[in-house]
């Protein structure tokens, strides 16, 4: 919005989407966030529409038993729409990410972590993946109080941006 009076004139800008973190973003994403208004930033990077949708989500698994030691595959299920098309997923991995990502590309959707970074704002936690479909790549962003949930809204808006 631009203000004027008969002694100056000022320039009143939204902030960048970048002033709203303490660190640097990744490196991919840094010029665009320098560039872009929050609200335009998180148009392009996290979209809330798309042919795909994750509904409820939760790991299936009791308390894991405190006899077993090392990694161990947890048990995940989750609601996934595709376009018109509802079903329930299940898959066993080693975090909610790998899960996921196992669960779209059994309802044939691929999507691949090429880069992942976490960073805390606003009391909220942005996940920032480049994903790819083997064919093309795409940054995507997903924003939550968890950490979790951040990761799985950002592997849903890279598949969506990787779909268009």
């Amino acid at each position: 919005m631009f203000s004027t009076n008969s002694t100056q004139s000022t320039i009143d800008a939204a902030p960048s989407f970048a002033a709203y973190f303490d660190g640097p973003l990744p490196l991919g994403l840094r010029e665009e966030a320098e560039a872009m208004s929050s609200d335009a930033f998180h148009a392009t990077y996290a979209p809330t529409v798309g042919p795909l949708r994750l509904g409820q989500w939760e790991c299936t698994d009791v308390d894991s038993a405190a006899t077993r030691r090392g990694p161990q595959a947890r048990n995940y299920q989750a609601t996934i729409a595709i376009g018109d098309r509802i079903s329930t997923s299940t898959a066993a991995a080693s975090g909610p990410v790998a899960a996921l990502t196992a669960m779209l590309y059994d309802c044939g959707v691929a999507v691949e972590m090429l880069k992942f970074h976490q960073l805390r704002a606003d009391g909220g936690i942005a996940t920032f993946i480049r994903g790819t479909d083997g064919a093309n790549a795409e940054w995507a962003m997903g924003w939550a109080r968890d950490a979790t949930q951040s990761a799985l809204r950002a592997v849903i808006a890279c598949a969506n941006r990787l779909s268009v």
